[in-house]
């Protein structure tokens, strides 16, 4: 008996402390909505230069997939995250400094490899101290708690900014960047001493990086799913890391405070619903297929709003209208106990990975095809951007949303919740 209780202790603060990094690599995803105005006059960025910026540290980021996942099944999630954390300090702290273009985009780009790893090698770690059926619950839990970071990215970063400028805010976030990073390496383990978490096939040796590849990427259902993965993730962070300030800043006429407050309500949602969605799936759904294509029908309902109709409802309802997109968005964390169902533990660290590139190239590219589409529109009358150029731009995501939706109906049920 103590000695589970020493473990399931163990355990927690593994957890939390990797949930701190995770707190942080949300925060760096997000942050740029509620600055883009200040960013944009200070280093006289276009649109599409904004969107660019925005986007490099996704494409890196997603990049950087596919050469982790071998590193984490081999080399261990502790050693990862710590080195990544330290790349991901300089890159803010870089940030923080930047005064071109050129410099804020090499910043994001260490910030995008720095943060790559940190869910996924989380997930791979989890693999080896919580069983399969708490694997849901616990991924869930984990984005849940992350999005803290989004919460922070939102209307106190707004206050931030407000009282100390970007840059002393951005400095102080790197600063606590490499105090969490150290934290990570003295207390993470990346497996219980007993090995008290079985696994499907614990003597079965690992296959090699090609093997693993050819695995994964040779599954019908796994394009299928990473379709899907895009569009759920591109719908997500084109609204809420960087065009859904400038909209409500543009189009509502909101105060950075009050685009901030609004954009705050999706994390609200992403929270609620990422704490609750593995019990939904579990009891209402019996099934994370159905959970994951109903919450991205929901999704796409109220993602319309950005085609017209938040402009004509009042501003509780657009608060609201926020909110339940960030609780159909947290639909979206189905993907990892489906993909940790799709193929086994031996290359669970590879598969999340693979997967999480496209998680990752939703979020580069719609935003920056959103910038192209925006800029093409050129300043309205008032110099700003109009209602009918972001109208054209929430179009791509929705458009893609619609049909991976579509396609996603062909994959099989994986993961026996019945």
């Amino acid at each position: 008996m103590s000695y589970m209780k020493t473990h399931r202790r163990k355990r927690w603060t593994i957890f939390a402390t990797l949930a701190l990094m995770y707190i942080l690599v949300y925060f760096y995803r997000v942050s740029l909505a509620v600055v883009a105005g200040d960013i944009s006059r200070e280093l006289h960025l276009t649109p599409e230069q904004l969107g660019m910026l925005s986007g490099v540290m996704f494409y890196v980021y997603a990049a950087a997939q596919l050469p982790l996942g071998p590193m984490i099944d081999r080399l261990g999630s502790r050693l990862v995250i710590s080195g990544s954390g330290v790349l991901t300090a300089l890159g803010g702290i870089l940030f923080s400094q930047s005064d071109t273009l050129a410099s804020a985009m090499i910043a994001r780009g260490l910030i995008g490899i720095g943060t790559a790893s940190v869910l996924m090698a989380t997930f791979t770690l989890f693999s080896s101290w919580f069983s399969k059926q708490e694997f849901g619950r616990v991924s869930g839990f984990m984005v849940a708690i992350g999005n803290l970071g989004n919460l922070l990215a939102t209307a106190p970063l707004a206050l931030a900014v407000g009282a100390f400028g970007w840059r002393d805010a951005f400095f102080a976030v790197g600063v606590v960047q490499a105090l969490v990073t150290l934290l990570v390496f003295s207390k993470v383990q990346d497996k219980p001493d007993d090995c008290s978490v079985p696994a499907e096939s614990p003597l079965e040796p690992k296959p090699n990086m090609m093997a693993a590849w050819r695995e994964i990427f040779g599954t019908r259902d796994f394009w299928l799913l990473g379709g899907l993965a895009f569009f759920w993730y591109g719908n997500y962070l084109a609204l809420q890391a960087l065009w859904g300030g400038p909209y409500l800043m543009e189009v509502l006429h909101l105060s950075r405070g009050g685009a901030g407050s609004i954009l705050m309500f999706t994390s609200i949602g992403f929270i609620v619903g990422s704490s609750c969605v593995d019990t939904v799936a579990r009891r209402f759904f019996k099934s994370y297929k159905r959970t994951l294509v109903a919450g991205q029908l929901i999704l796409l309902l109220f993602m319309t709003a950005f085609l017209g109709w938040a402009e004509v409802i009042p501003q509780p309802l657009l608060a609201g209208v926020f909110f339940l997109i960030g609780l159909a968005v947290s639909s979206g964390v189905m993907i990892y106990p489906i993909i940790r169902s799709m193929f086994p533990v031996r290359i669970v660290g590879t598969a999340l990975t693979s997967l999480n590139f496209y998680v990752l190239m939703g979020a580069a590219v719609t935003q920056q095809i959103m910038g192209v589409i925006v800029g093409s529109y050129g300043d309205d009358a008032a110099g700003g951007i109009s209602a009918g150029a972001f109208h054209a731009a929430f179009m791509f995501p929705i458009a893609g949303l619609t049909l991976s939706i579509i396609l996603f109906l062909r994959a099989r049920e994986y993961g026996n919740l019945g």
